[in-house]
């Protein structure tokens, strides 16, 4: 454990730790921070942090992660359901435990499934091809502008059409759900804000009640529209091409989840709008930041643009008009890119878009690797992704991109070590929408490498990023910030790529 105060408990520590970081950077940070710093202390060691947090056991061993999400897989950790409350009213996926939730998981899980997820590559490519419509422009009036804004409106655009089957058109104008949902996220809280007037202001409840309503009205409606058409239809829809609300409602059709007179029951229906809007959000949040940090490294590294551009040349063709046609024919292209897929998953190793917390139990104790017990009551379990991502342990040049890593042979030094890369995490309670986001990032990234340029514009402080200094972590400018998008959400310029 690292020193600790009697009265202060880690506090010091933790301040002194963070204080080598910018003031918004992420809180994933601290623990890899902790481990460079103090190597002997292992990869599972104790956080005091009482009152501005709970105290904690963070574990970021592929050992330790193993026995608390797969060996014996904990529970959520109870902040995790107040914090996400306000989207899905404590019915998701993502805090729910038990029978309630393996029910509502083989619900979804045919959905996301890739096979199934193949068939609506069509509505992916269109919307990734706004997406270039909107960078056209930005090359056209040459201003500087954020790349997370474009991104999570794309991936808002994604995630309504394969959830929902509603074009939102994000990209384009003003949707009320987005609206309401971006509004409602803005005002999360974990309620361990060091600040009291954010922990308890008083203006939250007011406002997640208004835009709980705004949202649940709009979601409301499309499954009655859904429902009706299905109900109508009188037979089971077709195969293929249908979005994830469709399948629901057919199998729970089938399944005779109605009322006496036919309608949707209302318990169905109340779970089915929660899950949907907490999709929405999750669905497209960490995707939108990843997607920035995808272009961010092509920025960077232009030996890896290089050949992720001559690889698209070799399976797609020169003619990036064409990748479109190509992807829609044969959505399965998508498998023979395997550098680009190393791109994503590099991306994804080093710069995670979550970690999961766990809530710890009487009896259960994490087990390091020299035999050390860990108990676990009483302690939030914090799996930190970051920090065993960039452990030494187990990546040889840990804290370089190497997307050859995901190419070589198993005996090679650079391949990676079983249970090691968990941006998903592993067991049970994995990532639903892992499939989704893959296939998400490698159209995208099809779609936009090759047409255009990207300058990263955090040299030339102005009304987009008013900065005084530069700062740094890992020696990076894009260190990750609030919900793991690049630090000023990315501020660029963008030119057509000149072939």
């Amino acid at each position: 454990m690292p020193p600790w105060n009697p009265i202060l408990g880690h506090l010091c520590f933790c301040y002194k730790i963070a204080s080598a970081l910018p003031k918004d950077a992420h809180p994933n940070y601290l623990p890899d921070m902790i481990r460079r710093q103090m190597p002997e202390l292992g990869s599972i060691f104790y956080l005091d942090t009482w009152p501005f947090g709970p105290q904690m056991l963070v574990v970021a061993s592929a050992a330790g992660l193993y026995q608390i999400t797969q060996q014996h897989p904990l529970p959520k950790y109870h902040a995790l359901k107040h914090f996400l409350k306000p989207i899905s009213e404590g019915l998701d996926i993502v805090t729910m435990e038990g029978d309630m939730w393996k029910t509502w998981r083989g619900i979804f899980n045919p959905g996301f499934s890739a096979s199934h997820l193949m068939t609506l590559t069509e509505d992916i490519l269109r919307d990734a091809q706004r997406f270039c419509d909107t960078l056209e422009k930005r090359c056209e009036d040459g201003q500087m502008f954020k790349m997370k804004d474009l991104t999570d409106n794309l991936t808002m655009d994604i995630i309504g059409k394969v959830v929902l089957d509603v074009r939102l058109n994000s990209q384009e104008q003003i949707n009320p759900l987005v609206e309401g949902l971006r509004m409602q996220v803005r005002w999360l809280s974990f309620g361990a804000e060091a600040n009291p007037f954010a922990r308890y202001n008083p203006l939250r409840a007011l406002i997640h009640w208004y835009n709980t309503r705004r949202m649940n009205n709009y979601v409301s409606q499309e499954i009655d529209a859904r429902y009706e058409r299905l109900r109508r239809s009188d037979r089971i829809l077709t195969a293929g091409g249908k979005s994830i609300i469709d399948l629901v409602l057919t199998a729970y059709r089938s399944g005779d989840a109605t009322t006496p007179n036919g309608n949707l029951d209302p318990v169905f229906k109340r779970f089915t709008m929660n899950q949907i809007k907490l999709f929405l959000f999750s669905g497209h949040d960490t995707t939108s930041s990843t997607v920035c940090y995808i272009f961010y490294v092509l920025i960077t590294k232009p030996a890896v643009l290089r050949r992720l551009r001559a690889e698209h040349d070799s399976v797609l063709g020169r003619d990036t008009a064409q990748s479109a046609a190509l992807l829609q024919n044969d959505p399965y292209l998508l498998n023979q890119l395997p550098f680009t897929t190393g791109v994503i998953k590099e991306t994804l190793r080093l710069y995670p878009a979550v970690s999961s917390t766990r809530a710890g139990e009487p009896g259960f104790n994490v087990i390091d690797q020299h035999h050390r017990q860990f108990p676990t009551d009483g302690f939030l379990v914090w799996a930190n992704s970051q920090a065993i991502h960039r452990d030494p342990t187990y990546w040889h040049q840990a804290d370089e991109f190497i997307p050859e890593r995901w190419t070589v042979s198993a005996d090679d030094v650079l391949h990676p070590i079983k249970g090691a890369w968990r941006p998903f995490e592993h067991g049970p309670r994995n990532c639903i929408g892992q499939e989704l986001a893959m296939i998400e990032m490698k159209i995208i990234t099809i779609m936009a490498a090759r047409k255009f340029d990207f300058k990263l514009a955090y040299e030339k402080p102005d009304g987009v990023n008013a900065s005084k200094e530069i700062k740094t972590v890992y020696g990076e400018r894009g260190y990750q910030i609030q919900r793991a998008q690049p630090s000023d959400d990315l501020p660029c310029w963008v030119t057509k790529q000149m072939l």
